[in-house]
């Protein structure tokens, strides 16, 4: 018998929520598609990308695992407070179906927009591949609150 913290018995075995997580950890991530299209022509599946996002001093920062995928291949749009990244990475050889044991890569179209904590400077952005690995820095834009300015007298 179990006791719940109301202080009712129970016989049903508590889960443990450590073993519960580890089989999660071990058993392949789903692929998360997205349906995209304008309603006006058929819709296509599109792959999300993983991002870390941090901050490094005066910069935000979005890296995001892009193995296949060529720099020409990618777009990368930023606004004062968004980053969008759009691109496609295409398979060489052809596998069928029914050869695959795990299928947990994404081939094809594939975008991520992220919004951003604080305002940045789209002009002075940077991005760069490297390994696989695409690195995005934003320099963070300094707006005061408050400004004061001198009157001229100009009459």
């Amino acid at each position: 018998m179990f006791q719940e913290k109301n202080g009712n018995k129970k016989n049903e075995p508590r889960r443990d929520i450590f073993a519960e997580l580890a089989k999660i950890k071990t058993e392949p991530a789903p692929l998360i598609k997205v349906r995209t299209g304008d309603g006006k022509g058929p819709e296509k599946d599109e792959g999300t990308l993983t991002v870390d996002v941090f901050e490094d001093g005066d910069y935000f920062i979005v890296e995001s695992t892009i193995a296949g995928a060529k720099d020409e291949d990618l777009e990368i749009n930023i606004t004062n407070e968004s980053v969008t990244i759009r691109g496609r990475r295409e398979r060489k050889e052809e596998v069928k179906e029914k050869d695959y044991f795990y299928q947990e890569l994404f081939w094809g179209a594939f975008s991520r927009s992220i919004i951003l904590p604080q305002e940045v400077d789209p002009e002075n952005s940077t991005a760069a591949l490297k390994n696989g690995i695409l690195t995005i820095r934003m320099p963070k834009m300094s707006r005061q609150k408050q400004k004061k300015i001198k009157v001229k007298d100009i009459g």
